[in-house]
């Protein structure tokens, strides 16, 4: 819409999931379930050279969860110079080597990110925050450079989030979500090695919200979280090769008037590594390994879970492609609920098909 200056993009999925046992986020994918859909459109004007507005919406599906139209992003973006920029608005959260991208399937080759740090059912309450990042690079050499991203707001999320499933699963509910301050910054070390990014993230988080169990009306407090993210990429012809680690310690504890505090203390570790290989111009092969463990947790298959998969990517043309991921889970501690699986299981096979449609 060159006219107007305006362009639309956008993306559609629709996915096929089986598991051998144990049914995946809210789908009843232990007897098959097509019930995993994504619909993403977004829209962007260029009104002067280094001004730029855009906004995002998508429609989500999967099993129990989503079934509605909601704000992806929304942002204002003005560059000065290469050396410094500023975003505002619903602004995407520029942490780790994966988050500003998770909202786009067709630059993936993978059906599912590593679920370890980027779970499907906290997608909504990672991507973005209200508030404003700051922006740049700061050239070192030649084939050498530094990319910075700093960034503040509040981070809302809605009470009917799928991320928080498993207080359901225990009667408990946020009738209008939790709310509060997120702050932190990125750096991208570009090193002189051609195609080797190495980067690091520290994340500030402080949100607390209204609780109810029954009759009983509180809070759910937590005290300020420090999660750092450590992450390289290395991309050279055909190949890639990269990792990611990240620790999230969350002290938080549930108030109910004239009952003594309940801590619900966790220590999240997780990484991944991951490798793809492009064997042809219409064809992408890879594989990864993610591996993820709540150390405060009980000892059960519920406090971590490992996962090995292989996929591969086939392009019919710019607009169509195909995806197959195969999982090789252990544990449970991500996706499996006990409300969709009373008799649940340690380990887990998940086939997943994918179709996508991108513009």
């Amino acid at each position: 819409m060159d006219d107007l200056n305006l362009q639309v993009h956008g993306y559609a999925t629709q996915g096929f999931v089986y598991t051998n046992q144990n049914s995946w986020n809210g789908t009843d994918s232990a007897n098959g379930s097509a019930a995993w859909t994504d619909v993403v459109v977004n829209l962007s004007a260029q009104p002067e050279p280094k001004l730029r507005i855009g906004i995002q919406a998508r429609y989500f599906l999967l099993g129990d969860y989503g079934n509605t139209i909601r704000l992806d992003w929304a942002q204002l973006d003005y560059r000065f110079n290469e050396h410094f920029g500023v975003r505002v608005g619903d602004v995407k959260t520029p942490t780790g080597l994966l988050n500003e991208t998770q909202d786009i399937d067709p630059a993936h080759l993978w059906s599912l990110l590593p679920q370890s740090v980027y779970p499907i059912a906290s997608r909504d309450s990672l991507l973005s925050h209200y508030g404003a990042v700051v922006y740049g690079t700061i050239p070192l050499g030649e084939h050498n450079k530094l990319e910075y991203r700093g960034y503040g707001g509040t981070r809302i999320v809605a009470g009917a989030d799928s991320v928080f499933q498993p207080l359901r699963d225990e009667g408990l509910s946020l009738p209008n979500g939790v709310r509060g301050t997120i702050y932190g910054a990125t750096l991208k070390w570009h090193t002189p090695l051609p195609g080797l990014m190495l980067g690091a993230t520290e994340d500030v988080e402080h949100t607390s919200g209204e609780i109810v169990e029954g009759p009983l009306q509180g809070t759910l407090q937590t005290a300020r979280i420090v999660a750092p993210y450590l992450f390289g990429q290395y991309e050279g012809g055909k190949f890639m090769l990269g990792a990611e680690y990240n620790r999230s310690p969350v002290n938080s504890a549930i108030l109910f008037p004239g009952i003594p505090a309940i801590p619900t203390p966790v220590d999240y570790r997780a990484f991944y590594v991951m490798s793809s290989y492009k064997i042809s111009s219409k064809l992408t092969a890879g594989a990864y390994y993610s591996s993820f463990m709540n150390r405060r947790a009980p000892v059960s298959s519920g406090r971590f879970q490992k996962d090995w998969t292989v996929s591969a990517r086939y392009d019919f043309n710019s607009y169509l492609y195909a995806k197959a991921e195969q999982h090789f889970m252990d544990g449970t501690a991500i996706g499996f609920n006990a409300s969709d699986n009373p008799n649940l299981q340690p380990t887990t096979r998940m086939t997943i098909l994918k179709l996508g449609v991108s513009f």
